[in-house]
C-alpha cells in the first residue's frame, strides 16, 4: 500500500498519527417513536460498535438525540385565535418530556444490551434543523437516521428528515432503510 505525502512526512519525522482504525468515532443517532429509528440504532450498534476495540484505544461514543416539536400555545379554530392556558401549556410540556424520556430510555436499554455506553440529548424544534445543528455542535463523525420508507407522494407532502440531513449536515450521514416488514408504517 502506498503512503500519502502526509504519512510519509510523519513517518520521516518519527511522529505517529492516528489512523482511522485508532481514531475515536463520535456517532449521533436520531431516535423517535418509530420502529425505523430503533432499527437504525440497532444497525449502528451491530455494525459500528462491534466490541472488538483494543483496550488502549478510546471507545467510540454514541449520542442518542430526540427532538420534540415546539408546542404552539394557540389554536386557530374557524373563528378567533384561542390561546392555551398556562396549565395546558405545562401539561403538554410535561407530556413531551415524558415522551422524550421514554424514547431515550428505550434507546439506552438497547445500548445497554449491546454493552455500549451512550449519552442522550433532548432538543426542541424542527427535527431536520435540530439534528443537523446538534451534529455540528457536537462535532460528530457520523449521523445515523432511520428511514420510514415513505412513498414519493407522502415524502413530498410530509418532508423527509433523512433527506434534509443528507443534504444539509456537515458530516457523513447514514440512512438505514427498514427491513421490508417495517416499511410503509
Amino acid at each position: 500500500m502506498e503512503q500519502t505525502p502526509a504519512e510519509t512526512s510523519a513517518a520521516a519525522e518519527g511522529v505517529e498519527r492516528p489512523t482511522s482504525a485508532q481514531k475515536k468515532m463520535k456517532v449521533l443517532v436520531a431516535v423517535d417513536e418509530s420502529d425505523g429509528s430503533f432499527y437504525a440504532l440497532r444497525w449502528a450498534l451491530d455494525h459500528l460498535f462491534t466490541g472488538s476495540q483494543p483496550q488502549a484505544q478510546e471507545p467510540n461514543t454514541i449520542t442518542l438525540v430526540n427532538v420534540q416539536p415546539v408546542f404552539q400555545p394557540f389554536i386557530y379554530p374557524a373563528g378567533p385565535v384561542v390561546y392555551a392556558t398556562p396549565a395546558v401549556i405545562d401539561s403538554v410540556k410535561k407530556a413531551q418530556e415524558q415522551n422524550a424520556a421514554n424514547i431515550l430510555g428505550r434507546g439506552l436499554r438497547i445500548c445497554k444490551e449491546k454493552k455500549v455506553k451512550a449519552e442522550t440529548l433532548i432538543l426542541e424544534g424542527d427535527p431536520k434543523d435540530r439534528i443537523c445543528q446538534a451534529a455540528e455542535q457536537l462535532q460528530v463523525d457520523l449521523v445515523v437516521v432511520g428511514s420510514r420508507g415513505l412513498g414519493t407522494i407522502k415524502r413530498a407532502l410530509l418532508g423527509s428528515v433523512s433527506n434534509y440531513c443528507a443534504h444539509h449536515a456537515h458530516c457523513p450521514i447514514l440512512i438505514v432503510k427498514p427491513p421490508p416488514k417495517l416499511s410503509h408504517e
